[in-house]
């Protein structure tokens, strides 16, 4: 069992090829307790076969990764009881009905019949499908379909959940009230280990994110540090009309680095850290000026700016950025 200072998953030096094509090449994860910790990476990038070795499915070709506390190769057993898996695809059985799916799952679990009806009926509350219950799983929405799935996964109450792509296919809605189950479920103390090529989802959910690229890990952090490395970050100054963007341009001067103008757009553009030190400074040398702005925004990098940057998108991969 782990304890409060120990991580829900450790890895170190994973790797893993299938023929010549090497897959993992060496990779380090820590994941504390209670967290969501999302790996981003562009397809073929190694996620899922990440999620299938730390969830037993295949071996690693070399490392040593311990989860919950139980050593990966010598007490899989152990891992397994650990740990929940909601794959890409859908482990509901459409011939059954939502609650038989999860009793299913309990009968699996080894729970009882008393404790196994008490289980199924808790999630099918939790996961708002006690109005479906009784009907075939094959009639279930998209977003209702995952949901199920999601529920069959926690049946038997696991310490870390694996979500490999949870929300793809999903409409905004959907994916949105799946967001808010993850919440929940770390809120309890469950740790979800989220693989995602949405990365406005890595963005919301996850404490830390980890960008893997070509079999390594290029970057971890919180979703602010790694944007924080990525340039790019200015502030839009809009005017009424020509002269005011002039006197702007000449008031900020060489202080705002490499400013750019456009004279069409009645528009400057200013480098910018994003901090509110750097705004105000910003703001104070307009006034100064008595230089009339109609309007201001801030623009930061976001994680699709940092995905590109650190991973280069080549023409083969496909990376969903909404």
């Amino acid at each position: 069992m782990t304890t409060p200072s120990q991580p829900a998953i450790a890895a170190t030096g994973l790797r893993r090829s299938f023929g010549d094509h090497v897959v993992l090449d060496g990779i380090d994860l820590n994941v504390p307790r209670g967290t969501v910790f999302s790996l981003l990476g562009a397809n073929g990038a190694g996620k899922t076969t990440t999620v299938k070795i730390l969830s037993t499915l295949i071996r690693a070709d070399g490392g040593s990764v311990r989860i919950a506390g139980h050593d990966l190769a010598a007490e899989p057993d152990a891992v397994r009881a650990a740990i929940g898996v909601t794959g890409q695809f859908s482990a509901v059985d459409n011939l059954l009905t939502g609650q038989e799916n999860l009793t299913l799952m309990a009968d699996l679990h080894h729970l009882g019949r008393s404790a196994g009806r008490r289980r199924v009926a808790e999630l099918l509350d939790q996961f708002d499908l006690v109005d479906a219950a009784k009907q075939p799983a094959a009639t279930y929405s998209g977003g209702m379909r995952r949901r199920l799935d999601l529920a069959m996964t926690l049946v038997g109450t696991p310490q870390v959940i694996f979500l490999d792509e949870p929300t793809t296919g999903l409409d905004p809605r959907s994916r949105r009230g799946m967001w808010q189950i993850v919440r929940e479920l770390v809120a309890g103390g469950v740790t979800i280990f989220l693989t995602t090529q949405y990365l406005e989802e890595a963005d919301e959910l996850a404490d830390r994110i980890a960008v893997l690229d070509h079999g390594k890990i290029v970057a971890e952090g919180t979703a602010d540090e790694l944007k924080r490395r990525i340039p790019g970050g200015h502030v839009q100054l809009r005017f009424t009309d020509l002269r005011d963007l002039e006197s702007a341009a000449r008031a900020v001067g060489s202080a705002a680095g490499q400013a750019s103008r456009d004279s069409e757009a009645l528009a400057l553009r200013v480098p910018h850290d994003g901090s509110l030190r750097a705004l105000k400074a910003l703001l104070d040398r307009l006034d100064d000026n008595a230089v009339e702005v109609d309007s201001l925004s801030v623009h930061t990098p976001d994680l699709d700016d940092v995905f590109l940057a650190l991973t280069g998108n080549p023409k083969n991969e496909k990376v969903a950025t909404r």
